[in-house]
């Protein structure tokens, strides 16, 4: 069996550890050693190669920006945030037809911004949001549709755990893609709003309205998100403007949400073990698949497939509009059935070599971006695509009562809405660039 074939011949054995419920790092760990064994041809060089993969994997600077973002994300939730974020959205948006259901996209978009990850967005969002949407008299499926797409919003609206995964694999400027992500989440947020106002007026029993408060309580609640913008302006805008690289501002992000918990009381002792052990913990799992996949397309770099699959596209003369759309349509069906993190792992190093090799009338690093914004938003809508997005069990497991049929029927109408935000962004790259230039 040649090499090629022993790359192409490793896919179907992932998918099927996969299938089997292994999980996917030790699967394409499992399947990146084994290949790595056989190829080399002795133990020797296998056990070298197994040394060196592991250095030059965790030795790398930019992998440390994950847990300081994680740890920001903790000390966010603990300190109150969300749950001041959702009450000035509400108090602007809450008497309005859908308000409430607006006012809890807001609020993770808000949220979003500081933390990073979309299940922790989702379920944080959940626990201040829940008992308000059902207060006021939304329906079960329509509040956790809601919050399971709001949540989404966690891993686009930068910082981003996943956009920073993607910037190491394609050795693209964390800075850049940070700016570029920033108008495609508010566009998303926006596109959540629209067809939260569209599903109120189809179904106009399933949500009610709260009371209109005067101006002076609402600038009362805006006051008091002056953390989240601080934050935010610091780690987002200090990267920008070069006062600091993506790492150090992960730190001075941590740093400053944990400072602002320990202000508010909230930040005891045993809290701020808890929420290094939690990080720890998240760390541990996003390291070992990321070790797993270097380990695997260290294996597919030295059985040539994707330098031979790019070699193939590009020489069959297909139009590169067909091949994007193959690949995101790709990403959609798959997102359904593995995490963000895992697919941006195992597939990019595959794709990313493709994409690059056709003509889009940009940049290499343009469209290095602009592919890595798409992927990052069709990943993002298999979180919330039955049967299997994560965002919607997250939801379901903090209610109960709701049916899980029930929030898919009313959760297709945002995925409707990500769908179209994926074709404008297709159609239109400079929506993308914009702020690049």
């Amino acid at each position: 069996m040649s090499m090629l074939e022993m790359g192409y011949m490793s896919f179907p054995i992932l998918l099927l550890m996969i299938f089997f419920r292994a999980p996917i790092g030790l699967a394409m760990f499992l399947c990146g050693i084994g290949g790595l064994y056989f190829s080399m041809g002795g133990a020797n060089m296998f056990l070298a190669k197994l040394k060196s993969e592991t250095y030059s994997t965790f030795s790398s600077y930019s992998l440390s920006i994950i847990p300081m973002f994680l740890l920001m994300g903790q000390f966010a939730t603990l300190s109150g945030m969300s749950k001041a974020l959702f009450k000035a959205a509400e108090s602007w948006l809450g008497h309005k037809r859908g308000g409430v259901a607006m006012a809890a996209v807001g609020a993770c978009a808000g949220f979003g911004s500081i933390c990073g990850s979309s299940l922790a967005t989702a379920a944080t969002m959940s626990r201040v949001a829940l008992p308000e949407l059902r207060r006021y008299g939304y329906s079960g499926g329509f509040a956790t549709a809601t919050l399971a797409a709001g949540g989404t919003l966690g891993i686009l609206i930068p910082p981003s755990v996943i956009l920073v995964i993607y910037a190491i694999l394609t050795e693209q400027n964390i800075a850049k893609l940070f700016l570029a992500a920033f108008v495609p989440g508010l566009l998303a947020a926006l596109g959540y709003m629209l067809t939260i106002s569209l599903y109120v007026r189809l179904n106009p029993n399933s949500a009610g309205t709260k009371e209109r408060l005067p101006y002076s309580a609402r600038f009362a609640a805006l006051v008091d998100v002056w953390p989240v913008l601080l934050v935010f302006g610091l780690v987002v805008g200090g990267i920008y403007l070069g006062w600091f690289t993506p790492t150090e501002g992960a730190a001075v992000g941590a740093a400053g949400t944990g400072i602002i918990a320990f202000l508010s009381g909230t930040l005891s002792w045993s809290v701020f073990k808890e929420s290094i052990i939690s990080t720890a913990k998240s760390t541990a799992m996003i390291f070992f698949i990321v070790l797993g996949a270097g380990f695997y397309n260290s294996f597919l770099a030295l059985t040539q497939v994707p330098q031979e699959l790019s070699t193939y596209v590009v020489s069959q003369g297909f139009s590169p509009w067909l091949v994007l759309c193959l690949v995101l349509a790709f990403y959609l069906v798959f997102g359904c059935l593995m995490d963000s993190l895992s697919m941006i792992l195992l597939t990019v190093p595959i794709f990313f070599p493709v994409i690059s090799g056709l003509d889009f009338g940009m940049t290499p690093e343009q469209v290095a971006i602009w592919f890595g914004i798409l992927v990052l938003i069709v990943v993002e809508v298999g979180l919330i695509t039955p049967p299997v997005g994560m965002n919607l069990f997250i939801i379901n497991a903090m209610d109960r009562t709701t049916p899980m049929s029930e929030t898919y029927k009313a959760v297709l109408y945002f995925v409707g809405s990500d769908i179209l935000r994926v074709i404008l962004l297709v159609l239109f790259p400079s929506i993308t660039l914009f702020l690049l230039r």
